[in-house]
């Protein structure tokens, strides 16, 4: 199967960094145009300088805090139309509940549920007028396995798979999708340094470390181990193609077995 996205434009929200970063990689790799998206200028332009060098691919960055509205709206201006919207910015802490006050549940809210919310609703309506589109929200196995840690994370990941579920019902008959992805525990680059640090002082590799994490907090993996973000990225890459053209409405699961499910 080789996945040509050449023509396309894609933008990937809160992709400087961690899974962003391999699904921006990913799209620039088999073709589209990619935007990367993050807070900080600075950031956002050393991301799409080494993407470039690594993909060779046509890479534009605009700087927008997607956790507000004012953010979406500067985000929307900068970039009119786009084919393919993924959106993967997200803020999370492990906090107690009882500790956790209600500006937490809002900012969360806002960042993880409002952002696709508000760029769904600028850019799907011209994606069914061209009669081609993909969405799709990065959502977490934490939507349906909630961690007792990360209650307000859990919520918004399921409001999430609410909104793609919903949105996918708009794009009946269409040559539109739009679909969640549920990663599992990913080995980004802070959970990498996080390992790493850990593991130092255990005389541990980052991936040992890593190993053991997920059969602590998560011991239903089957897999056993902390995905890559380049996993979770193909099964992005995948749900942007013309191939995907029949998955709609869809949770695609890459967290390796820990939800305990058939469905």
């Amino acid at each position: 199967m080789k996945i040509d996205l050449a023509g396309k434009t894609a933008l990937v929200t809160g992709s400087t960094m961690g899974i962003g970063r391999a699904i921006a990689k990913g799209l620039a790799g088999a073709g589209a145009s990619v935007v990367v998206n993050g807070r900080d200028a600075k950031t956002v332009d050393a991301a799409v300088a080494a993407l470039k060098g690594e993909t060779g691919g046509t890479l534009r960055g605009v700087a927008a805090d997607v956790g507000t509205a004012e953010g979406c709206a500067a985000l929307a201006k900068a970039v009119p139309a786009v084919d393919i919207l993924v959106s993967n910015a997200a803020f999370f802490a492990i906090k107690d509940f009882f500790d956790q006050p209600d500006e937490d549940w809002q900012r969360y809210f806002e960042v993880n549920v409002m952002a696709g919310v508000r760029l769904s609703r600028a850019y799907l309506k011209g994606m069914l007028e061209r009669d081609w589109g993909r969405v799709v929200f990065i959502s977490s196995e934490s939507a349906i396995s909630i961690p007792p840690g990360m209650i307000s994370y859990g919520f918004t990941k399921a409001a999430e798979l609410a909104v793609s579920r919903g949105l996918a019902k708009l794009t009946r008959g269409t040559g539109v999708t739009v679909n969640a992805v549920l990663p599992g525990p990913t080995m980004t680059e802070r959970f990498a340094a996080r390992m790493a640090e850990r593991g130092a002082k255990e005389g541990k590799s980052a991936e040992e470390v890593g190993r053991e994490f997920v059969m602590a907090q998560r011991p239903s993996s089957i897999l056993g181990r902390m995905a890559t973000p380049e996993e979770v990225a193909n099964m992005v890459v995948y749900a942007c193609s013309a191939q995907a053209s029949a998955t709609n409405g869809a949770t695609l699961r890459v967290e390796g077995g820990i939800i305990d499910t058939i469905g």
